[in-house]
């Protein structure tokens, strides 16, 4: 199911705010849009694990993450954007998702902090 029909289906079931909604379609049509650059980055930063064999769940929590804290804007500051992944790995998904979803995002933000963008 594409995620715009999804977004919309849970729209009905679950009602939110104008302003939630605004974010949630935004954060839908921003890593549908640079999805392909995120799932590079996933596939360079998990190295070990190839994109395929990553669980859907980690790899969907991992591309909202990074669309947030690289192109969203400033919307969410990172580390708030690394402690909501780790959140919804934790609730979503499998003994190693925590874990796994931290690492990688645990990545990006020090190589942030090196490059000196991250806040």
């Amino acid at each position: 199911m594409p995620a715009t029909t999804a977004l919309q289906r849970s729209h009905r079931d679950i009602p939110m705010s104008g302003e939630k909604a605004q974010r949630a379609a935004a954060i839908v049509s921003g890593v549908i849009a640079h999805r392909d650059g995120l799932d590079a980055m996933i596939g360079e930063l998990a190295d070990r694990l190839p994109l395929e064999q990553i669980a859907l769940v980690d790899l969907t929590v991992l591309r909202i993450a990074l669309f947030e804290m690289l192109f969203d804007n400033g919307a969410v500051r990172p580390n708030t954007a690394v402690r909501h992944a780790v959140t919804l790995a934790k609730r979503f998904g499998d003994d190693g998702s925590r874990r796994f979803v931290s690492g990688v995002l645990g990545t990006v933000t020090r190589n942030r902090l090196q490059a000196g963008t991250a806040e």
